[in-house]
């Protein structure tokens, strides 16, 4: 079975926070040009540097995040840091996974689109929304 992967941002995934959304957007582009490189049948060195990448960025955001969410005081924060730590053990997992094969293969697609796009797009569209919508309010009190 093969995956379609293509995958972009648009207006689906807007949260209404410009910094989260530009964030997004980039995390977006980052997986799918690991996502490419997958599907280009690129060797596993390649796999594993565009995997490295992603997860550079993917701390860099999630502390992105955080650092919002601190400062406007979201009571949910704990929770949304438990969310971000599960997807950082998914990609741990992904490199697991790329180490024990040639590089990646059908199997390793399913869990990219299960894990990976599925999660992160699950994700921003609830707990990353839930954020923005926070701030907003906390930032514009006379308009509700």
């Amino acid at each position: 079975m093969t995956y379609d992967l293509n995958i972009t941002f648009d207006d689906n995934l807007v949260t209404g926070n410009e910094t989260i959304d530009t964030q997004h957007k980039e995390l977006i582009d980052r997986i799918q040009n690991f996502v490419t490189a997958c599907q280009n049948g690129d060797s596993k060195v390649k796999a594993i540097k565009m995997l490295d990448y992603l997860d550079e960025y993917t701390d860099f955001h999630f502390k992105e995040e955080e650092k919002l969410q601190e400062k406007s005081g979201y009571p949910e924060r704990e929770n949304h840091h438990e969310k971000h730590e599960e997807f950082k053990k998914t990609i741990q997992e992904l490199h697991e996974y790329l180490q024990d094969y040639e590089g990646p293969t059908n199997r390793f697609s399913e869990l990219v689109q299960k894990n990976v796009i599925d999660w992160l797009f699950g994700h921003i569209k609830t707990y990353d929304r839930s954020v923005a919508e926070f701030i907003f309010m906390r930032e514009n009190p006379k308009r509700y």
